[in-house]
């Protein structure tokens, strides 16, 4: 599978501190990477605030390994009135051989909201 094009919304390397006893990275690590990116994307395209309202589809395809280079692609999937539903892909450069393979997936819906924390229009989006 060829890497995704683009820029990575987010980019960090997988630390022992986020390891499980046998050295894979802990998955809760590797979705709060996926949900800090897909909420920078999103907030872009809102014009403000969001906030993650459902995380549907996660797949954990490959184990992430301490020492990796972890980045998150972000595309957008819809655009309601106040939501936005954003496909996050994680892939990693692995340490030992700089190979690149995508190991996550997941759809992340957020919805756009003002000061209060109350839903508003997406940017752009009329109701």
């Amino acid at each position: 599978m060829p890497a995704p094009s683009g820029i990575p919304s987010v980019r960090t390397i997988a630390m022992p501190s986020d390891a499980n006893p046998n050295g894979d990275i802990f998955g809760g690590w590797i979705m709060s990477q996926m949900d800090l990116a897909g909420g920078t994307y999103a907030f872009a395209i809102a014009g403000g605030r969001v906030t993650t309202v459902a995380v549907d589809g996660m797949t954990f395809h490959r184990p992430v390994q301490i020492g990796d280079q972890v980045s998150c692609y972000c595309t957008t999937e819809r655009i309601g009135t106040t939501s936005i539903a954003v496909k996050v892909e994680t892939w990693v450069r692995r340490r030992h051989d700089q190979t690149e393979e995508r190991v996550t997936e997941g759809l992340f819906t957020f919805v756009a909201i003002d000061a209060t924390g109350r839903p508003r229009p997406v940017k752009g989006i009329v109701s």
